[in-house]
């Protein structure tokens, strides 16, 4: 298991949730938040503190009355909407304090508040650290990749998951700030020493790409934060002519639709990426005209692959533009949509599913791959781009 102090909903993790399918606008300009299209003349939620969203029909209607009564008798909006939440089955729905909010905006603009680290959890159960970003605190601490973190603020880290981990680096309420400090414990072979850090808003990394031996680009992504279409779109572009790419969505948790539609352009050239409902009605989403759709693709998936990057799969699958390769998928198709409550909390709840081009539901099934692969699904990915390859010679 991997994690790093980014897109971590300490609060939502504590359920055992993922982040949120977020459907950014697409059918209004300057919808950045990444709330639902709503109709002409409707409020739109916002991550900023403009005005927020109607409330939608459903048992979001509960949860803002019990919010409002919550609030009229002098009681907490933001306990009285997780209770109705917990009795509404919601399985994605969430609230979110103001404070929880705004970071969550802050990941989905490619930003977070934390010390640089990435980690994974041991056999022993013990932490290690298996990245250090550039330029950010960790790094200028001299911590490095393959350091063990045994504690946080004197507190054991040992056994502990992943995700509780990133919450602890990160802080909560006004410790999660920047400027604020953390004390890591830390090991590097015989040596233990502890590092006073102060958190930072850093910049996220959500796509990489590299060369293969062979020639083919590896183009990785993350998570679906602002820009990240640009940045497919350039890696695509970049990559030597002809040669193939294999899209890694491996542990891609999602994000905002509007960055997987434009990550769906640089492969598809126009025609439709999605379908979904809101409250019944039904809506599409299409890419953009003139991308690649010359070179051999692979998408690289797992059951980590969930909510955008399940819908950009099941488009380039669909639509045969990629072999899948991997695993099953998460199934993550549902929509949420934020709604803000009296005392400025936000309820996040669902509102409606979306379906591949050819119609396929993903919540609660997934996307199963063209070909199973689990360890090795890389170099399976090669094989299979040489394959294409040698298909589309003359």
């Amino acid at each position: 298991m991997s994690g790093r102090d980014l897109f971590c909903q300490p609060r939502r993790f504590r359920r055992g949730a993922a982040l949120t399918l977020v459907f950014a606008s697409v059918l209004v300009a300057g919808a950045a938040t990444g709330a639902l299209p709503r109709e002409p003349g409707e409020g739109r939620a916002s991550a900023s503190g403009a005005a927020p969203a109607t409330a939608p029909a459903g048992h979001s209607e509960d949860v803002t009355r019990a919010a409002e009564e919550a609030a009229a008798s002098g009681k907490s909006p933001m306990e009285a909407a997780e209770r109705a939440v917990s009795r509404s089955g919601d399985r994605w729905a969430a609230v979110y304090s103001e404070g929880e909010y705004e970071e969550f905006a802050e990941s989905l603009d490619g930003r977070y508040t934390g010390v640089g680290l990435e980690a994974r959890s041991e056999r022993d159960g013990r932490i290690e650290v298996t990245k250090v970003q550039s330029g950010s605190p960790a790094a200028a601490a001299g911590i490095r990749s393959g350091d063990r973190l045994r504690t946080v603020d004197g507190r054991s880290v040992d056994g502990l998951p992943v995700t509780d981990v990133v919450s602890l680096l990160r802080g909560d309420g006004e410790d999660a700030s920047a400027g604020t400090a953390v004390r890591l414990g830390l090991e590097r072979g015989t040596r233990a020493w502890t590092e006073t850090l102060r958190r930072a808003l850093l910049s996220t990394d959500s796509v990489t790409a590299r060369s293969l031996p062979g020639g083919v680009t590896v183009i990785a992504v993350a998570a679906f934060t602002k820009g990240v279409g640009d940045s497919v779109r350039t890696a695509v572009r970049q990559a030597p002519v002809g040669a193939g790419i294999v899209l890694d969505l491996r542990g891609n948790s999602g994000g905002l639709v509007t960055e997987a539609v434009a990550a769906a352009s640089a492969f598809l050239d126009g025609g439709l990426v999605a379908t979904y409902d809101v409250e019944g009605a039904q809506h599409a989403l299409h890419a953009e005209a003139g991308g690649d759709t010359g070179r051999p693709l692979v998408a690289l998936v797992d059951g980590g692959t969930m909510s955008a990057a399940e819908l950009l799969t099941g488009a380039l699958q669909d639509r045969g533009r990629a072999v899948v390769v991997g695993s099953r998928t998460f199934g993550k198709g549902s929509v949420q949509m934020p709604s803000r409550l009296p005392d400025g909390s936000v309820a996040e709840l669902t509102v409606g599913h979306y379906r591949t081009p050819s119609g396929h539901s993903v919540d609660g099934r997934g996307i199963t791959p063209d070909l199973e692969a689990d360890e090795g699904a890389l170099e399976r990915a090669e094989t299979v781009l040489g394959g294409l390859g040698d298909a589309s010679a003359p």
